[in-house]
């Protein structure tokens, strides 16, 4: 079927609009997301935090200049998807709620909850498939060039890995009605998991065997650990599918164990109640 020009002319002028203001927004959470992570974890907190840093080095700063131009294009990608998400919603294609009157707010948890469940389960098999050998090198490798990785890896990938990523938002949205506030939860999580995944130090607390108080979901050990060795460990919020499918690592409890053996002190709690007072 051909198009008048005038029609591809209005498509292109909506696109553009759209995405101008789609971009932006996708921007500011990585920025906000890795940059926010990274200020606190790995600069205000990195003297308190030193018991629980992973890796004995630190990235450098040309890894982290790389992981982060790799990054705006990633935004770039997520923005034409989000852009292509937002004209399908105009022309009647998707349903978004603008808010939360139709559903109500149990749904919205619901909404937000599901989101987050059905995201772990995409990440998780796509995760897999693309560390298939003929698939790693062209779609994979960028992200696993950060052995070491920051919270500015959160977004570093080839371009076929932005792609899958950014694919599952329009796709979900088409299964589970959705609403716009439910929608910016989702991805606010998103972000913030994704960047404190990556920033070498363990976050979550243990009980007093070493093992994780909430063993269910990753650490940032749990990931570390991927980087290290990438045929383990391919979940992004939980452990359940790397249990199931005997993909986790044999030593992670371990390795965990050995993370936050060192009992955080004094000077930890101060810097994060000087912290919350800027705020």
């Amino acid at each position: 079927m051909e198009y008048p020009l005038s029609v591809l002319t209005v498509i292109a002028q909506s696109f553009s609009i759209t995405y101008l203001a789609v971009f932006p927004g996708d921007l500011l959470r990585y920025l906000v997301g890795a940059g926010g992570v990274y200020l606190i974890v790995n600069m205000l907190l990195a003297t308190a935090l030193a018991g629980r840093k992973i890796r004995g080095d630190s990235p450098d700063g040309a890894q982290m200049a790389r992981e982060f131009w790799a990054s705006i294009r990633t935004v770039a990608i997520f923005a034409f998807v989000g852009s292509c998400t937002v004209l399908a919603v105009q022309a009647g294609y998707i349903r978004i709620d603008a808010g939360l009157d139709a559903r109500g707010w149990g749904y919205f948890f619901f909404n937000v909850a599901a989101l987050i469940v059905l995201h772990d389960a995409w990440f998780y098999w796509t995760h897999r498939l693309i560390h298939h050998p003929r698939l790693f090198r062209r779609v994979h490798r960028l992200h696993h060039k950060s052995h070491n990785p920051s919270p500015w890896t959160a977004y570093s990938f080839n371009t076929g890995e932005a792609l899958i990523n950014a694919l599952f938002l329009p796709l979900a949205v088409t299964l589970i009605a959705s609403s716009g506030p439910a929608i910016f939860v989702f991805l606010v999580h998103m972000m913030l998991r994704n960047a404190i995944g990556h920033c070498g130090y363990e976050l979550m607390p243990s009980w007093r065997n070493g093992r994780p108080v909430l063993d269910w979901m990753t650490s940032v050990t749990h990931h570390d650990l991927h980087h290290a060795q990438a045929g383990w460990n391919y979940g992004l919020y939980f452990t359940w599918w790397d249990r199931l499918m005997q993909t986790e690592h044999p030593l992670y409890h371990e390795k965990f164990a050995a993370a936050v053996r060192k009992p955080l002190d004094g000077s930890a709690v101060r810097a994060i109640i000087d912290i919350s007072k800027l705020a």
